[in-house]
């Protein structure tokens, strides 16, 4: 298969371990017999830098000519960088926002698996027989409050703020069928994560989401609130399989996740549009404070890569094979600064390496 991919490596570490990612690509292509070409593409800061603004038309047409989107990450130190002297839509993270619905992105895929050889780094207390999760947050990613109407001015004398949460019903019900679709290929229960105790826009959710889990009889559905949600989450992650929420909860409660498998090093996410199309990131931000020093954690990035082949070229060996290939270098003991344990006697009998030698040791393994 020949596949066209835009890369946008971004701000900070993300040159650094979309690099990783594509040497994997690569020997994913030389054992597949596929052929990819790359179209490099400037987003975030690095535009700002060259541009003047954070996301051109000349980069969201680039991105549409291609057949899926791989991206770093974006942003920089927000104490530091000019960037965030902008106004804010000027600033980096406008440019994200502005891709995704340009893309017409609307569902953000964020899978969160306990690897067996990481369970020491997972915060959440021990139980019997060890943890043992593997969730999947499927979040409205184009409408809520990031897209809604927003000002600041100042009222009778008082500075005032105001953000606006919009939701429609079709919004809603397309997002509803991905998480369902994807359920039917999992475990088969969708909780649905909402504010129905207060906000109109969660009833309305939760009405929508009853209503397309009706045309999914074989699939078990149950609503959550939010709040409880998050406390489920460090109570008891292996209750869910596919958590379905609106944009600004699920924002929050896939960080949440992310942090729960001991690192947001390790999480990718994949956001999608009606068609196969997608861009694909790691869950991290940019980490502007490690940039340039090459002990970045690329598997989130190279996880996220896999999740393109499935998602976007429907190639599921391709992916299988990168995802084994993770799994048996953390195996064999190999480990990023991040991932190493602080404590001494559970250090012993790894290796740690840096970003390229993450990057080295996956990509051998798919061989």
């Amino acid at each position: 298969m020949e596949m066209k991919i835009a890369v946008i490596g971004g701000d900070g570490i993300g040159p650094e371990i979309v690099a990783e990612a594509r040497k994997v690509l690569t020997a994913v292509c030389q054992k597949y017999g596929h052929s990819i070409t790359y179209t490099e593409l400037l987003m975030g800061g690095c535009s700002i830098d060259r541009y003047g603004v954070p996301l051109t038309q000349e980069t969201i047409e680039a991105a549409k000519a291609n057949d899926a989107v791989l991206m770093g990450s974006i942003g920089g130190d927000a104490k530091t960088s000019p960037w965030y002297q902008l106004p804010p839509e000027k600033r980096p993270e406008a440019g994200l926002l502005g891709i995704r619905k340009a893309l017409g992105l609307y569902a953000n895929l964020r899978p969160a698996y306990l690897f067996k050889e990481l369970a020491d780094s997972c915060p959440l207390s021990a139980k019997e027989g060890g943890r043992n999760f593997d969730l999947i947050i499927v979040r409205e990613l184009t409408g809520g409050l990031y897209f809604g109407e927003r000002w600041t001015k100042e009222i009778d004398g008082v500075l005032t703020a105001q953000d606006t949460l919009k939701y429609n019903e079709n919004e809603i019900r397309r997002v509803a069928r991905t998480a369902f679709e994807i359920a039917g290929k999992r475990r088969k229960k969708v909780t649905s994560v909402d504010k129905a105790n207060v906000l109109d826009t969660s009833r309305l959710w939760r009405k929508v989401v009853h209503e397309v889990a009706a045309e999914y009889p074989d699939i078990g559905e149950n609503d959550m609130l939010v709040d409880n949600c998050a406390m489920q989450l460090v109570k008891d992650p292996e209750q869910f399989d596919v958590i379905l929420t609106e944009n600004m909860f699920g924002d929050i409660l896939s960080d949440e996740a992310s942090m729960i498998t001991g690192s947001i090093g390790m999480l990718s996410s994949a956001s999608l549009n009606e068609s196969s199309f997608g861009l694909y990131e790691p869950s991290h931000g940019s980490a502007p404070d490690i940039a340039g020093l090459g002990i970045a954690n690329p598997v989130a990035t190279i996880l996220s890569a896999a999740m393109m082949l499935r998602y976007s070229f429907g190639l599921g060996a391709e992916a299988d094979a990168i995802e084994r290939a993770v799994k048996d270098t953390l195996a064999a003991g190999f480990r990023s600064a991040d991932l190493m344990p602080k404590d001494p006697e559970k250090a012993k009998g790894l290796t740690k390496v840096n970003c390229a030698g993450m990057g080295d040791e996956i990509a051998g393994r798919i061989q």
